[in-house]
């Protein structure tokens, strides 16, 4: 089956990922105590593979954070950031970037930022959404993408990304943040909005 919106369900689907993103850039700026810029969030339809080529070069090193999404709207929330990324938000937090800690570290700033968008998007619609633990994993970008989508759009020919960066302001440091909804998930949003 193929996944098919128009442009009034995309741009409803966006300005739910800019209202979830900018409640994420709340919390994350209050766990950094950082101000944080949100880049105005894009929303593709795409099969897997360009899904990946979209974000970036596959071979590219990245670290992943990832929240299941349990419940009306099953999922993944991911953050994606570099290496050198990743020990920037490490020594805004106070910790050495090849401390032991700092894995669990970045895990809960997914955990806060990633269940702080998910309860906008379920207080905007009514959906009853709850996150899994995170897992943080530095791979190749395209074997941590594939490894989400070939899981989460195996029902489908295409996926959905919800997709907002989160720039840490003065540190040119950056978050990519996305919502993959499972098979289905976006028809289920856009029913809740009235627009399926």
């Amino acid at each position: 089956m193929s996944a098919s919106y128009n442009e009034v369900q995309l741009d409803a689907l966006r300005e739910l990922a800019n209202i979830g993103a900018g409640t994420a850039s709340t919390a994350l700026s209050e766990m950094l105590g950082r101000s944080i810029d949100l880049a105005v969030p894009d929303v593709f339809v795409l099969p897997m593979a360009d899904a990946i080529d979209q974000l970036g070069p596959a071979e590219q090193d990245i670290t992943g954070i990832m929240l299941g999404v349990e419940g009306e709207l099953p999922g993944t929330v991911l953050m994606l950031l570099t290496p050198e990324n990743a020990e920037k938000i490490c020594v805004m937090l106070g910790l050495p970037p090849d401390s032991e800690l700092a894995p669990s570290a970045l895990g809960e700033i997914g955990n806060v930022v990633g269940t702080s968008y998910l309860n906008a998007l379920a207080g905007m619609t009514g959906i009853a959404v709850e996150p899994t633990p995170p897992t943080t994993v530095t791979d190749m970008l395209g074997a941590i993408v594939e490894s989400i989508l070939a899981v989460r759009a195996m029902s489908s020919d295409r996926t959905l990304l919800l997709d907002s960066s989160l720039i840490v302001e003065g540190e040119d440091c950056s978050i990519v943040f996305l919502l993959v909804p499972d098979h289905g998930g976006a028809e289920e949003l856009l029913e809740r909005i009235g627009l399926a």
